[in-house]
């Protein structure tokens, strides 16, 4: 017997309206365990799938127990006792176990044993019962198809437990007929007589049994033998009895119980199909909108990347037509300060024109001057020539006036000559100067035509910006919601991996009836 090990003496309490299910191969090999008796048993499905079912055999169990349970099973016939399993951490759970064999086609296929939360008065009996086994106190006691009754001499004292009704009737029918043989012993009748009304009884006794054996025992072994064939799920045809009495009805009962099992498990097995079906029609649904929510991410982690990007270039183009704007604002007032600074020259220009006028005008008084100078130092040399010797210095005076007077004309001519050259020279520039006052007032206005042209670009540079930060700021947004929805779509993925496992599951147990 496998010796699990270590147990820790804790008991599992497990639900009272669970029910633990699992099925074997004839080599008591693992093929299917329920959820219930997977979360009982503390191992994972992997753990428990194809290991032999004594991985949950407590070593507190007694070994005769399961060698009658082998036994019974071996027969053909279903067995039922309190079993004390182990989990994996060595805690253990008490059970009701109800195993039977499966027969397909009257081959054997394998084991199934359903387990049920027994009363607690039952496990504390149980628990010294099989303490008694284990310690070797039970003797006189033994399994038997899952109860313990007496061996050995007083193996009579547990004959209820066992004694077949077949049995039971014939016992029935001995002890009256043992005991009128006593009476007519005894009465003292002739021997001949007592021998007639023995023979008579004994008939009478013979033929009652046989009209029990047919109407009470047969009967209960067709009702046995059907039950058997339900219980170890063959299919096949419903043995019927033409009567309707408690036998009767209680054949017909096991036949519909085999009906509705057999309803059940058909209505199970298309359903689970079905849902094999569908499990497997969104798996692929599932795989084929992942691979696209992936090219969907893929696709928008590539545009929040150019959103970024876009961003950054609108950003620095925004500063960049801000700027653009402070400088042509700067080049509008130097435009503008240059206009005025041409007009203020023109202005100056005029002015000294106009002084260029008087000077030339007091030029020409000094030419007179000089002319009236020069014809009153002619008529001085006169004078002195006249007055001879008396009028000597007076003609030298005269002569230096004269020259002087030439001078002075001279110097004149040559003023006026730079007064009209400086005209000339004004004109053009204040020409010069009211041309390129008018061409600083057309770039004055282009300037201001192109401050407020750049003034719209940098607002909708900064506009298109906010715009654009708020795309981002939604792709970004769409890309978590992708993400999220990738993360559902594993989600309803392993969901729908899960189901098509425990449609599996329920075509597997549903295949145990099969």
């Amino acid at each position: 017997m496998r010796d699990n090990q270590p147990v820790t003496q804790r008991e599992y309490e497990f639900d009272e309206n669970s029910t633990l299910l699992s099925t074997t191969e004839t080599q008591s090999h693992i093929v299917h365990a329920n959820a219930a008796f997977v979360a009982a048993s503390g191992f994972t499905p992997e753990e428990l799938q194809g290991q032999p079912h004594n991985l949950v055999r407590h070593p507190d169990m007694p070994p005769e127990a399961f060698a009658d349970m082998w036994d019974t099973l071996r027969k053909g016939m279903p067995w039922s006792a309190l079993v004390k399993n182990r989990r994996k951490n060595g805690d253990h759970y008490w059970v009701r176990a109800n195993a039977a064999p499966v027969v397909r086609n009257g081959v054997l296929t394998g084991y199934l044993s359903v387990r049920t939360k027994p009363a607690r008065a039952e496990v504390s009996a149980a628990e010294v019962l099989y303490r008694q086994f284990r310690s070797g106190q039970a003797r006189g006691l033994k399994f038997f198809r899952g109860l313990v009754v007496r061996s050995g001499p007083l193996a009579w004292l547990s004959w209820n437990q066992w004694l077949s009704v077949s049995a039971r009737i014939h016992l029935a029918m001995l002890l009256p007929g043992a005991g009128l043989a006593g009476l007519l012993a005894a009465s003292g009748l002739p021997l001949a007589q007592v021998l007639g009304l023995l023979t008579g009884q004994v008939v009478l006794l013979a033929l009652t049994s046989l009209w029990l054996q047919r109407q009470v025992a047969m009967p209960l072994k067709q009702v046995l033998v059907q039950a058997l064939r339900v219980a170890t799920g063959q299919a096949g045809g419903l043995a019927t009895l033409n009567r309707a009495d408690e036998i009767g009805m209680l054949l017909l009962s096991v036949n519909q119980s085999a009906l509705n099992l057999r309803a059940l498990l058909d209505d199970m097995s298309s359903q689970a199909a079905g849902v094999s079906v569908a499990s497997g029609e969104i798996a692929s649904g599932n795989d084929d909108l992942s691979s696209r929510t992936e090219q969907t991410a893929a696709s928008l982690q590539e545009t929040a990347s150019s959103m970024e990007r876009l961003v950054g270039t609108m950003r620095e183009n925004a500063s960049k037509s801000s700027l653009a704007a402070t400088l042509a604002n700067k080049a509008s007032v130097a435009a503008g300060s240059g206009g005025e600074a041409m007009q203020a020259m023109a202005q100056t220009m005029t002015q000294i024109t106009r002084s260029s006028h008087r000077i030339a005008e007091f030029v020409e008084i000094i030419d007179g001057i000089s002319f009236q100078t020069n014809i009153l130092a002619l008529n001085a040399a006169v004078e002195a020539a006249r007055a001879g010797e008396q009028g000597r210095g007076f003609a030298v005076v005269s002569t230096e006036v004269r020259t002087l007077a030439h001078r002075s004309a001279s110097a004149a001519k040559e003023i006026r000559e730079l007064i009209e050259g400086s005209l000339l020279s004004i004109r053009d520039g204040v020409a010069q100067a009211e041309a390129t006052g008018s061409s600083m007032s057309e770039i004055v206005a282009q300037v201001n035509d192109l401050t407020a042209l750049i003034a719209k670009v940098s607002s909708a540079s900064v506009q298109q910006m906010s715009d654009i930060e708020q795309l981002n700021t939604a792709v970004g947004r769409l890309d978590e919601m992708t993400q999220q929805n990738a993360a559902l779509v594993e989600q309803s993925a392993a969901a729908s991996n899960a189901l098509k496992h425990q449609s599996q599951s329920m075509k597997s147990a549903v295949g145990i009836f099969a």
